[in-house]
């Protein structure tokens, strides 16, 4: 099993700064994608952004230019790197974690999804 370990979150004035870092921990998987999700009070999950194995990235439409999401694969870790917040994007933001068993490879193979406990960021105007 995974277990994710997430910090970074706080509290920030509009147009500041915030770092997120995820730490997944276990044995036995193989990451494949990592990426941050949040929720903000009253709204739906949304995904924030994703970088998959190969490095590929996806971003929501709103904050591209703005985040930049990384990941350090021999420390099992993702970063979310937050420029320019906006009062609108308080919530609380989810490290997701897509794993496979160490000893299975391919397509035959089941990914399995991880998540966080959450940490809150909010953004003051």
């Amino acid at each position: 099993q995974v277990h994710l370990v997430e910090s970074g979150g706080g509290l920030v004035q509009a147009g500041g700064s915030l770092r997120l870092s995820c730490l997944a921990s276990g044995s036995g998987f193989s990451i494949n994608a990592m990426g941050w999700y949040r929720q903000a009070p009253g709204k739906q999950r949304e995904l924030v952004a994703i970088i998959h194995s190969g490095g590929s990235t996806n971003y929501a439409d709103s904050v591209k230019g703005r985040f930049t999401i990384s990941r350090d694969n021999a420390k099992n870790t993702v970063y979310l790197q937050m420029n320019n917040l906006k009062p609108e994007e308080t919530a609380v933001y989810y490290c997701y974690v897509g794993a496979r068993d160490y000893h299975c490879s391919g397509y035959g193979c089941s990914v399995h999804d991880y998540w966080g406990q959450g940490t809150q960021v909010t953004v003051s105007s």
